[in-house]
């Protein structure tokens, strides 16, 4: 997912680890080396369960706390799906949730995963909950 989406905005992203203000070390899943992007990916298939939501709303306030903690704030600000019916309720939704994401100038992109590994995420999800 992450590459797909460096293709997309043609940056290279990677994991990165970062120590903000000399002590606080925080994991973010994808930045490129200039820090203009930061992401917190999630690969859920369908739409989420309420518990999922707290995930990706702490994903989202992360993004935002990190942004205001660099000296220059990155150009983007991604919270990265691979599935539209996941996404939905965060970019569309009538809860508050959708709406603080998009105040807080967090974006949610999706890419369009291959079919297998959308197939793969699909089965591991389903293994999960047995």
């Amino acid at each position: 997912m992450m590459r797909l989406l460096g293709e997309q905005l043609g940056v290279e992203l990677a994991p990165t680890v970062m120590r903000l203000d000399g002590r606080t070390r925080v994991e973010l899943d994808g930045a490129d080396p200039a820090r203009t992007v930061l992401v917190e990916s999630w690969a859920r298939i369908g739409l989420p369960k309420p518990a999922h939501h707290k995930k990706v709303l702490t994903d989202a306030l992360k993004l935002s706390w990190v942004a205001g903690q660099l000296e220059q704030r990155p150009d983007r600000l991604v919270l990265l799906m691979g599935d539209e019916a996941a996404a939905r309720p965060f970019v569309e939704g009538s809860g508050w949730g959708a709406r603080a994401i998009a105040d807080l100038g967090v974006e949610v992109i999706v890419v369009t995963l291959p079919t297998e590994v959308k197939s793969d995420v699909a089965t591991a999800q389903r293994l999960q909950y047995r």
